[in-house]
């Protein structure tokens, strides 16, 4: 990820922060009952990996799980069918090279070339990736074996994985997380700095949650990615917004986690705060203790027996995967139709990625089979009070330093005083 100047990024922070919308408060609402078990969903969503990088060599001993079984290979040249072939292996790297994902990178993937009629195949990885370099064939076919994912192999032993979990776009990172949360992207398809400093309108769970008296919390570690929706900019919010090294701990050990839980990682790879979202090229050993230590804190929670920990990944990051991509069927969630010049119509979706579903209500070893990122968030946001929500994932793409992260932090901490001091002075509100 590249860096940005300073001068820019801050201008785009205290952008999202005087936004027109942001002196809304909050009035009184009734909290609406759960009757459902699980009374908080907490929810993770790390960065571009599919799900045979990952999870494939778990077949190995959980043969239930459509993984790899050694054979599946691509051609470095798809319309040759001498060309040399790349097999699956299982000696991925932590810390390796980026592969393709951007809209063009993965319809190639997909499909073998620029084709979108043609079956998906799956075919068109390696091909793809030699155009990038020469190593890079290697590097989207590796996956990882159990044993050196120790944290997602226990988790997914001991609770359920979803192995037809497939990103909501066939897209990069932005476009992915806003389905998360809104279920649609509200047409974006890349990372495009103007719409993302402008901020997205469309409709969040996180409205639903607030119009219905239900609670919601952000935990971020460098900055929240959430805020590119535009709702989430109005001041009311900025008590919903939590430094995860200073709150979470304390407040899952208080039982005082809300209803929604997003947790947000370090998205930004720096010496002292290394990155722990698992992005090539950031290091997965990392993204393993991060994903331990949530895992931890929320089992040592008194709110443990009604809670369900949801992890998953954006997109697959140009990494293989086998299972065919779902191309039919999906339907467009809005209506509106991606900018020139591909015009898409969402209405396929992305490539396989992994997900693991943790809770005291998951019969141990369970596997699934979901076809989309929605249906299990429908499924929970039906526990919260039939709230719908969509889900999917995406990326930050501006880089900060540690100054300007400290700058940002202090404004934000200078905007929650300001309302409080309000609040002092008109209880009312």
């Amino acid at each position: 990820m590249a860096s940005r100047r300073v001068p820019n990024a801050l201008f785009f922070f205290l952008y999202l922060i005087v936004s027109s919308q942001s002196l809304d408060f909050k009035p009184h609402k009734e909290k609406h009952k759960i009757d459902g078990p699980i009374k908080t969903l907490v929810v993770l969503v790390m960065e571009n990996r599919s799900f045979d990088h990952i999870l494939g060599w778990l077949k190995s001993t959980r043969p239930e799980i459509d993984g790899l079984t050694g054979e599946e290979s691509n051609r470095i040249l798809v319309s040759d069918p001498e060309s040399p072939e790349v097999f699956v292996s299982d000696d991925a790297l932590f810390v390796d090279s980026d592969p393709g994902h951007s809209f063009q990178a993965i319809r190639e993937q997909i499909f073998g070339s620029d084709d979108s009629s043609k079956p998906p195949l799956m075919n068109g990885f390696v091909q793809q990736g030699e155009k990038m370099s020469e190593g890079m064939p290697r590097i989207v076919m590796s996956g990882f074996k159990p044993a050196v994912l120790p944290v997602y192999t226990e988790l997914a032993n001991e609770f359920a994985v979803f192995d037809r979990w497939f990103a909501s776009v066939p897209a990069s990172t932005q476009p992915n997380r806003f389905y998360v949360h809104s279920a649609t992207s509200h047409g974006a398809m890349s990372n495009v700095r103007k719409d993302l400093i402008h901020g997205f309108p469309q409709r969040t769970i996180f409205d639903s949650l607030d119009e219905n008296g239900l609670t919601f919390g952000i935990y971020y570690q460098n900055i929240p990615a959430t805020l590119f929706f535009r709702s989430l900019r109005k001041l009311k919010h900025t008590t919903n917004f939590h430094s995860y090294s200073l709150k979470f701990k304390l407040d899952a050990k208080m039982g005082k986690l809300p209803n929604y839980v997003v947790l947000e990682q370090r998205y930004f790879d720096v010496d002292l705060m290394p990155a722990n979202d698992d992005h090539p090229s950031h290091d997965v050993a990392i993204g393993q203790r991060f994903v331990k230590e949530v895992y931890e804190t929320l089992r040592a929670s008194p709110q443990w027996n009604e809670m369900a920990l949801l992890i998953t990944y954006d997109e697959h990051g140009g990494f293989y995967d086998h299972v065919p991509t779902p191309v039919s069927g999906v339907p467009n969630p809005d209506g509106i139709v991606g900018p020139d010049p591909y015009y898409f119509r969402f209405d396929r979706l992305g490539v396989r990625v992994p997900t693991i579903l943790v809770s005291p209500w998951v019969e141990k070893g369970t596997g699934e089979f979901f076809l989309f990122l929605t249906p299990i968030l429908d499924y929970f946001a039906s526990k919260l009070q039939d709230i719908v929500v969509g889900f999917l994932v995406s990326k930050m793409i501006y880089a900060i330093d540690g100054i300007l992260f400290v700058v940002y932090n202090l404004l934000w901490l200078l905007l929650v005083t300001l309302k409080l001091l309000v609040l002092a002075w008109h209880p009312i509100l």
